[in-house]
């Protein structure tokens, strides 16, 4: 205990950082391609350009004397903030979370004179965050057929009302903190000071800190300068691939072991893929060659100083191909010329100390590399499938640090995985790690921030391209598979593997565990359940409000629910099927005589046994509508159907047949419960002697109770 207290402190703001870099990047990796074109669309048009157009580059004037707008200013001014701002968002609130922050981000646009992509990585999670405040207000106490117009004229008002705080508040700020900014630059510049930065930019690159530093200050400075004028040397002080290469092929000379034999592909993957993390772990493996990559670095940004060089636009990937293709026309020699230098420096200063240091390697047997990797995906936070293969163990499950969040996917995310879920939450519960996160999602919303992904055996071909970098189980049903006791030890065994790696090396266990618990507290915090939810609105994003609450079981208003969703008309204690498509159609009519559904629901109901079985283990199947189902739903209902005698489901004997229709995240504490029932044998007994529908339903509420 002790331990883990003193070493929280030590790595809190590396993690801290490291998390708000994350979040940044979040917003501007994925319209980097967007900045590409902008920054071809400026190398190509503008007056300086390649092949000036006046009418595309925005010079001079048409032939009635008006002056020509061209796509370069529209696109740096309204363009890309719009869509970093709807990508920050969407990031804390879907899509409703995203269209609200752009709203409000039009104002900081308008409200300032320089481009603004500070006040939209600002406004646009604001607008996600407070506008899922907001809906919690009256979350679930909106009359149905009205939740269109209160869901529209909220977003709505709201957005506005930002777009005006955007406009006279915000915008000030911002437009006064990035001059401030761009002075400091400046300054640093003027003063021949700026290859300084490299003290502080690559440590950062291999703690995984650059990220706050690049997409938060470097490419909206380095953006707006180059607005000004045609290019920006902030594009290239982290981007430079010269250092990095350096090291590798130091190592290529004068490394040994698994280090040097891996050296040239990890040189050709940093160089022309632009993965610069690849070479982390050499440099971990002797810190010391930070100098040799803080060197090739200020040599680097010396030279682009000296030949007043630049980019364009950002170089994403850091690929001497990306870079290349952003460079000013006017700075081919400066940009090539540094990324030569910095390679020659930093491959003097790393053979140096490669040749002279004293410290003994451990990596003939891939020791050395293989516990820097470890480290590095530590820091990071997530495996890191390109390092990995360095040793040859990329196809091997790794945890680069404790799990904290497993999800549950199927087709719908809303009945199979729901009931997983919850399995599975209890199981990790009892084992005394309630911080561990356990949601559920459909497939089509499956990122790559989670620790472990368990599916059905025949979904986890579907769920890995989403997910690389989890641990992903396959289960043949999912109420009692031998699996979920797997998954167990696993976590018990990331825990107590942490521990020892960070008592060994001295970094800190709960450094590490936050670390690498970021992307799953996004997923798990900012949408617990969230997914779920929205197989089940079709997008209507009142996702993540509390489906994680309610699927766990912890509704404040259980009874009241549960007499909602499933009532004793829906309770059938002798089914008249005999056969799975009989008892899924007899579900289904129970569905369509409350109302909850139309007939094509039922029609999805199949489609979706046909594709994967509801079967879950138990005597238990829960046929629900497939993801493209859910505009069939019109409130939410549960049937429950029994078959003394059994009936075959796909060679399963099944005895209870629940059907599920769910909107926003009402069925999901009645299917926790219906989980927890059938993990207890004596509680699937009272089901199997039950004489009437009430005593089913008070089974179900003792159980939430």
């Amino acid at each position: 205990m002790a331990t883990e207290t003193a070493a929280k402190p030590k790595g809190s703001m590396r993690v801290g950082v490291q998390k708000f870099g994350t979040f940044l990047s979040g917003m501007i990796m994925p319209n980097i391609g967007a900045f590409i074109a902008w920054g071809l669309i400026t190398a190509l048009f503008i007056e300086a350009g390649w092949l000036p157009v006046a009418e595309l580059g925005g010079f001079g004037t048409d032939a009635e004397g008006n002056p020509n707008i061209g796509l370069v200013g529209p696109m740096i001014t309204y363009l890309l903030p719009l869509l970093i701002a709807y990508t920050g968002g969407r990031m804390v609130y879907d899509v409703r979370g995203g269209v609200v922050g752009a709203i409000g981000t039009m104002g900081v646009i308008v409200g300032a004179g320089i481009p603004m992509f500070i006040g939209a990585m600002i406004m646009g999670p604001l607008g996600g965050w407070t506008m899922k405040k907001i809906d919690r207000i009256w979350d679930g106490k909106i009359k149905p057929g009205f939740e269109m117009l209160v869901n529209n004229f909220s977003a709505g008002i709201w957005g506005a009302a930002l777009a005006l705080i955007g406009f006279y508040g915000i915008s000030p700020m911002v437009e006064a903190f990035s001059t401030a900014a761009g002075n400091v630059v400046q300054f640093l510049v003027n003063n021949g000071l700026l290859p300084l930065t490299s003290i502080f930019i690559e440590p950062a690159k291999v703690l995984f800190l650059n990220n706050a530093i690049n997409h938060g200050v470097l490419t909206p400075l380095g953006v707006q300068q180059s607005l000004e004028d045609g290019k920006s040397i902030l594009f290239l002080l982290e981007a430079n691939p010269g250092p990095g290469l350096g090291i590798l092929l130091a190592y290529m000379f004068f490394g040994r072991g698994i280090a040097k034999a891996s050296a040239p592909g990890a040189a050709i993957i940093h160089f022309l893929g632009g993965i610069h993390e690849i070479y982390f772990p050499y440099v971990l493996m002797r810190p010391l060659l930070i100098l040799a990559a803080i060197a090739g670095g200020m040599t680097g940004i010396a030279t682009l100083a000296v030949t007043n060089s630049g980019l364009v636009a950002p170089a994403a990937p850091g690929s001497i191909i990306a870079v290349l293709a952003q460079t000013a026309r006017d700075s081919y020699f400066g940009v090539i010329l540094s990324v030569i230098l910095a390679t020659a420096v930093s491959f003097l200063v790393a053979s140096v100390i490669l040749k002279t240091s004293k410290q003994k390697d451990d990596d003939g047997d891939e020791g050395g590399l293989a516990a820097a990797i470890s480290r590095m995906e530590s820091m990071k936070g997530k495996k890191s499938s390109v390092a990995s293969n360095l040793t040859g163990g990329g196809n091997v499950a790794v945890m680069a640090g404790p799990i904290q969040n497993i999800v549950f996917a199927c087709d719908a995310g809303m009945g199979s995985s729901a009931m997983g879920a919850s399995v599975l939450r209890n199981k990790i519960k009892a084992a005394g790690y309630p911080d561990v996160k356990v949601t559920n999602a459909s497939i089509a919303n499956l990122r790559d921030d989670y620790d472990v992904v368990v599916t059905h055996q025949d979904l986890t071909e579907r769920a890995k391209p989403a997910t690389s970098s989890a641990v992903h189980v396959s289960v043949d049903n999912f109420m009692n598979s031998p699996r979920y006791e797997e998954i167990v030890d696993l976590v018990k065994e990331s825990r107590s593997d942490r521990v020892d790696a960070d008592d060994a090396a001295g970094s800190g266990a709960g450094s590490d565990a936050d670390a690498g618990s970021f992307g799953g507290a996004h997923a798990a915090g900012a949408h617990a359940g969230g997914n779920a939810a929205e197989e089940a609105v079709g997008g209507t994003s009142s996702d993540s409000r509390g489906a994680g609450a309610h699927a766990a079981g912890a509704s404040a208003h259980g009874e009241e629910a549960t007499s909602d969703i499933l009532v004793a008309e829906s309770v059938v204690l002798s089914g008249s099927s005999t056969s799975r498509d009989a008892a899924i159609d007899e579900a289904g009519q129970l569905l369509l005589a409350r109302d909850a559904v139309d007939e094509g629901y039922l029609r999805a109901m199949h489609e979706r046994e046909e594709s994967v079985s509801t079967y879950m283990g138990s005597f238990l199947a829960i046929p629900h509508g497939t993801n493209a189902a859910k505009g069939h739903i019109r409130k939410s209902a549960v049937s429950f159907i029994r078959y003394p005698e059994g009936i075959d489901w796909n060679g399963k004997e099944v005895k209870f047949v629940v059907g599920v229709a769910g909107v926003n995240n009402e069925h999901l504490h009645i299917l926790s419960s219906i989980a927890k029932v059938f993990t207890d044998k004596a509680q699937v007994a009272q089901l199997e002697a039950a004489t009437s529908a009430e005593e089913i339903l008070e089974i179900f509420r003792k159980v939430n109770a």
